[in-house]
């Protein structure tokens, strides 16, 4: 796939849609490692294994994007090799999930490292003290990193942004399985959604 960023940039937030599928449950602790490393950028929290299981009823399929926590992205092996493993690359390594009592289900952890300050701060509201989420935001354009298709800001390094133009694909891609929650357009006719972090 060709990456070309969208004529109007849109930044998302990526949720499963609450469906009849399967979801993935992270491991507490490899979870909060993760977060650690995110938030204080230390070699020796840097994730080297995820592990996680499935909930929900048996009989439900098994998502393609089956985690919804803002920072621990998590894709099907077919949904890596449909939207391509060399692009989701550009944003950080895939890490092989662990899934209790699966073994033959084969997912990765898009373990994002570009961190890019591009945030507007004088224009977006001010990050909460707590995990420096930010509610309502706006990008600035020149610094935003359109040609990945995911990154994390220094002010809410937790949570993965994805551009406009991976997010919708990851949408076609999955049959409507995704929630592409906008966080920002640059076209004013845009509606962001009104709490893109929360459940």
């Amino acid at each position: 796939m060709t990456e070309t960023p969208e004529k109007s940039p849109a930044v998302y937030r990526l949720l499963p849609k609450l469906a009849d599928y399967q979801q993935l449950t992270p491991n507490s602790w490899d979870l909060r490692q993760l977060k650690r490393w995110q938030r204080l950028g230390a070699e020796e929290d840097r994730p080297v294994q995820f592990r996680a299981e499935w909930a929900g009823e048996r009989n439900w399929p098994k998502g393609d994007f089956p985690s919804g926590y803002p920072g621990a992205p998590i894709l099907s092996r077919r949904l890596i090799d449909r939207f391509g493993v060399d692009a989701l690359r550009t944003a950080g390594p895939l890490l092989p999930v662990d899934i209790e009592g699966a073994q033959g289900d084969e997912y990765h952890l898009l373990l994002v490292e570009q961190v890019v300050d591009c945030l507007d701060l004088r224009r977006s509201s001010k990050p909460k003290k707590l995990n420096g989420e930010v509610k309502n935001a706006v990008y600035r354009t020149d610094a935003l990193p359109a040609h990945l298709p995911a990154f994390r800001l220094p002010q809410f390094a937790g949570a993965v942004q994805w551009n406009g133009w991976a997010a919708e694909r990851l949408v076609e891609l999955t049959d409507d399985q995704i929630e592409a929650r906008l966080c920002w357009s640059e076209n004013p006719t845009a509606v962001p959604h009104p709490d893109p972090w929360g459940f």
